[in-house]
């Protein structure tokens, strides 16, 4: 079975569509700000995802950088030509989007020192290692994974969150808000620096670099507004009580929610925490289910 078409289908959705609890917390945040510029600015976000909806067009000129994860149930099966066929929907949804053509050609040097130019075709830009999710998973956002599961989960990550984002130690110093607090001020500075709030920003605290990554985007691919957990509004809290605001214009709306997912630890003094603070247009992230 063919899933490109299926699979360039959930690409144009991730970047033209946000999800209900997204536009429910920002329609939301609309009616309870009361600062002025902070209310025009998110009324301008929101007529901005009404359009691009609408019109099929990205939500963003930033279209993203593609990464999968895979919800793979104990009786499903997923092979090489099925994970190639991927790689061909997101190029074939890239270039009908079409994206903006971000792949740098050339050797590996050429391609850090970007001196050869770019791609003309949107769909040249490979997509992140997949990521495989399946029952085996004692996050916070742990799922019960039916066994008939297969899920091609797409997100479309953009650049200045990356800029922003940060994995690091952090000495627990055996108090859970130390490393929590840790977080929320990284995400501080990063979001005054960002220019693109509200956010929606995204913690994971693993053993490694990997996984704290690992557990950051499924956070993003799990989480959900409408169903916060006591520590996603602790740090939503603090960094509205920043005053940021939507586009750093100040108010109450620095961010819309948080998604908080903590894995497995190791016995050790250090706990590995990975930080990104989405833009406004983001998560952007579709599911095709197969």
């Amino acid at each position: 079975m063919s899933i490109i078409e299926d699979i360039s289908k959930t690409v144009i959705s991730a970047s033209t569509t946000l999800s209900d609890d997204k536009l429910k917390a920002l329609t939301g945040a609309i009616e309870t700000e009361e600062n002025e510029n902070a209310r025009w600015a998110l009324s301008q976000m929101l007529e901005n995802y009404k359009v691009a909806q609408k019109t099929k067009f990205p939500l963003c000129d930033d279209t993203g950088i593609p990464h999968v994860l895979v919800e793979l149930g104990s009786d499903r099966q997923i092979t090489g030509g099925m994970l190639g066929q991927i790689q061909e929907g997101i190029a074939l949804g890239l270039n009908n989007l079409p994206a903006r053509p971000m792949a740098v050609k050339g050797s590996e040097i050429e391609r850090i020192e970007q001196i050869k130019g770019l791609y003309e075709k949107p769909g040249m830009l490979k997509p992140a290692s997949i990521l495989i999710d399946t029952v085996n998973d004692e996050s916070s956002y742990r799922r019960d994974i039916a066994p008939d599961t297969l899920n091609v989960h797409l997100i479309l990550e953009g650049g200045g969150p990356e800029i922003r984002a940060k994995t690091y130690r952090v000495y627990h110093k055996r108090s859970f808000y130390n490393v929590i607090d840790t977080a929320v001020d990284w995400l501080e500075e990063s979001l005054s620096l960002l220019g693109c709030t509200p956010s929606i920003p995204s913690i994971g605290i693993g053993r490694t670099h990997y996984e704290a990554n690992a557990l950051l985007l499924k956070s993003i691919v799990y989480g959900n507004l409408d169903r916060q957990s006591e520590v996603e509004k602790y740090v939503a809290g603090r960094l509205n009580e920043t005053g940021i605001g939507p586009m750093g214009f100040g108010g109450r709306t620095t961010v819309l929610g948080s998604y908080v997912n903590i894995g497995n630890q190791r016995a050790s003094g250090v706990r590995i925490v990975a930080i990104r603070p989405s833009c406004f247009v983001e998560p952007r992230v579709a599911t095709l289910k197969l």
